[in-house]
């Protein structure tokens, strides 16, 4: 895959470090000259130095045959400008958003943006899952698909403790894809067991995301509210 990062910070770097080490071909648009002269002396001529909000910019590196464009800039407004010229100047499949504030992503996914990441958000729901109450971590939001990936935590006090995955009333639209638990992680299979402290990774339609949680954990729960 061709893959435009905007952003040459800590994020985007790690994030091409990766890639590149995937076999993807990649390239790090970046304002700032020092940080694509340190980015080509360690992974190499992959930086370009300009506006990731600019259509020239863009162009010149060639975004029209991008299969997709990660925007990781500090700036919430420079990312949703960026993934907007990709999609609909550019024609990129896919584009991801980072975003600082958790309040902007309504308008991101409103606007198109395919997939959006809040650190603030992944931060809160790391301290928070170490609530009871607080069962779920949200891993990615796919907004073109109306679909949520998530891992949910089996509390102590859960009434599905030792039932079988058959067992459970599991909404449609949503699916089990792996149970990490004290053993081997496992593949769910009807009559795999549940137990204490599972986690569980799930895809589900945004719109059943309650339904699921209450399907493995037993525990209703209240939607979160609207920022």
């Amino acid at each position: 895959m061709y893959i435009v990062i905007i952003g040459g910070g800590e994020v985007g770097y790690y994030l091409a470090k990766a890639l590149l080490g995937e076999g993807h071909e990649t390239v790090i648009v970046e304002k700032e000259a020092s940080r694509i002269e340190f980015i080509t002396n360690e992974l190499g001529s992959i930086g370009y130095r300009g506006d990731g909000c600019e259509v020239a910019t863009l162009a010149e590196v060639g975004t029209n045959r991008a299969d997709m464009l990660i925007a990781v800039t500090p700036h919430d407004e420079d990312n949703l400008v960026a993934c907007q010229l990709a999609k609909h100047k550019f024609n990129v499949p896919r584009t991801i958003a980072r975003i600082r504030n958790p309040k902007n992503e309504r308008l991101f996914k409103k606007l198109g943006v395919d997939v959006t990441v809040s650190s603030t958000n992944i931060i809160l729901e790391h301290i928070e899952e170490e609530v009871p109450t607080h069962p779920i971590t949200h891993l990615l939001s796919i907004s073109d698909k109306g679909a949520e990936i998530v891992y949910i935590k089996i509390p102590p006090n859960s009434v599905t403790i030792g039932k079988k995955v058959r067992e459970l009333k599991l909404p449609k639209r949503s699916i089990l894809g792996l149970i990490i638990g004290k053993k081997l992680p496992r593949l769910p299979k009807g009559d795999t067991v549940i137990e204490e402290g599972d986690h569980i990774i799930a895809a589900c339609a945004t719109s059943v995301e309650q339904e699921l949680i209450e399907a493995l954990t037993g525990l209703p729960q209240t939607p979160a509210s609207t920022p």
